[in-house]
């Protein structure tokens, strides 16, 4: 063999590169994926809250569902208006101040009258009724229209009043297809009312 020669055992392997590091190398990809981390965050903690605060939401919907599963029971179409009312009040919102307080009072008086009607009204054994809950027939049938973009049946309002106080003779003799257009009208509103923000 010729010494000049290498043999197959001389030779040796090249050393790899060092691995090329994921890591962004500029400060403007640091900036950028800060920006990002937090954009995540934002819109996490918004729809997070978002979920918590449609609870009410959810649970008048599982409620609903129970009820129209019984909607052959009196009781169930009894517990509609008191449901849609119960949503109403649930609402976040903070404007509940624009309704009536009670009937023949105004919604806003001077600052004396305001303190009066606290006094009167925190020596009652239950307080007047605020917001919704004070809400009547046309007055009702306004606030749940504003509340939703598609149009209501013109009647809902009164539909609601004679499943709360008519005689029992009455709901029993309401056709299926009635009960059933109802509780669609109901299921409907609580899935697409909006809140004022």
């Amino acid at each position: 063999m010729n010494p000049a020669v290498p043999s197959i055992d001389q030779l040796k392997e090249m050393a790899l590169p060092a691995p090329v590091s994921y890591a962004p190398q500029t400060w403007g990809w640091w900036a950028l994926l800060t920006l990002l981390v937090l954009s995540l965050l934002l819109v996490s903690a918004r729809r997070y809250r978002q979920w918590r605060r449609d609870r009410y939401r959810r649970e008048a919907l599982a409620r609903l569902a129970e009820l129209q599963q019984r909607s052959n029971d009196l009781n169930a179409l009894r517990e509609l208006p008191e449901l849609l009312k119960r949503v109403a009040l649930s609402m976040p919102s903070s404007n509940w101040n624009a309704f009536p307080v009670g009937a023949g009072l105004p919604a806003k008086a001077s600052c004396q009258s305001t303190s009066i009607l606290n006094v009167m009204a925190s020596s009652r054994a239950s307080p007047l009724p605020q917001g919704p809950a004070a809400l009547g027939n046309k007055d009702w049938q306004a606030f749940l229209q504003r509340h939703i973009s598609q149009p209501l049946p013109a009647d809902f309002s009164q539909q609601l009043s004679l499943l709360a106080y008519a005689p029992d003779a009455t709901l029993r003799a309401m056709p299926n297809e009635q009960r059933q257009l109802l509780f669609g009208t109901c299921k409907t509103w609580v899935e697409r009312h909006h809140v004022a923000a």
